[in-house]
């Protein structure tokens, strides 16, 4: 096989209190193709997201993240590599669009080397290269995922599925945000009320996903180790939370890093007022913003 064509999901990290252990997958894509060539060195063709400034080099995450594993599961078998992108999910805006290309570079390489390493291999090749595993996780298993590193720094994650289903309304501001910039803002210590809070608030929101029991959600995803530390880096915030709850969502959190607010809303709730409500707040702030719509995926990363 000298080809391989993926779907990957954009994936929402922490999830309100579950700082770098929670993550979900949501059904907004991007697609890959994979293809080893005769001639020697990179090519890249791109379209939607990214398509002006990403470039055919060992810096694009979908090509390093490609090689990490062919350079094992090939033994450096030299090759010439050709990658066309179709870019769905927004860059630098706290959908895991760096997760996306990592996962698809790992699991095309392990694919085309004919599935030499196991699930749980290629999730450590993809945290190792993300540094954390709570959006790669997702996005190469689907649902939610749990996750956590261990002494030997190795990742591991249970996949679960909510008892019943939600809709995520994903309001987009055109601001990016780096991850860097939104982890400098982060305090390095947290009062041990603020700790046991988000540990409570965690255990909740898996509890409630697991039972159904979505009465809990509204408390479940509040958070206080890094939103609020980052709020000021997203121009409206609590506004946006308190129209996203007016409008008849549990709660809204920023999503991964942001700039991206993530709602949690009833499957029977009024969706698109929702997503208008949360953009009318963020334009009072002078913040132009667009929305998805999304379910939650449950596949992960897929051949198309």
């Amino acid at each position: 096989m000298k080809k391989i064509s993926l779907r990957v999901p954009a994936t929402s990290a922490n999830c309100g209190p579950g700082f770098d252990t929670l993550g979900l997958a949501c059904s907004l894509y991007n697609d890959f193709s994979y293809e080893i060539t005769e001639n020697r060195g990179f090519q890249l063709e791109v379209t939607g997201e990214g398509a002006d400034f990403l470039k055919p080099s060992g810096r694009n995450l979908a090509f390093a993240a490609f090689f990490k594993v062919w350079n094992l599961a090939a033994e450096g078998r030299r090759i010439g590599l050709k990658l066309t992108m179709h870019n769905r999910i927004p860059l630098s805006r706290g959908l895991g669009s760096s997760s996306s290309a990592i996962v698809a570079g790992v699991y095309a390489a392990n694919a085309l080397c004919d599935g030499k390493f196991s699930d749980e291999d290629l999730l450590n090749f993809a945290a190792e290269i993300e540094g954390h595993p709570d959006n790669v996780a997702p996005a190469l298993y689907g649902g939610f995922t749990v996750s956590f590193t261990d002494g030997e720094e190795n990742a591991h994650t249970v996949r679960l599925m909510p008892a019943k289903p939600l809709k995520f309304i994903a309001v987009v501001p055109e601001r990016r945000l780096s991850t860097s910039l939104a982890r400098q803002a982060i305090s390095a210590t947290v009062p041990h009320k603020d700790a046991v809070f988000n540990a409570s608030r965690t255990a909740m929101l898996v509890s409630a996903l697991l039972t159904g029991r979505y009465e809990f959600l509204p408390d479940a995803l509040e958070d206080k180790l890094h939103q609020p530390y980052r709020a000021h880096l997203i121009p409206g915030l609590t506004d946006v939370f308190a129209a996203a709850r007016m409008a008849g969502a549990y709660n809204a959190i920023i999503s991964g890093s942001g700039s991206t607010v993530m709602a949690y809303a009833p499957i029977d709730s009024d969706h698109k007022a929702i997503a208008l409500a949360m953009q009318q707040a963020f334009a009072s702030h002078n913040e132009p913003c667009t929305y998805h719509i999304l379910d939650l995926d449950a596949e992960g990363v897929k051949r198309i």
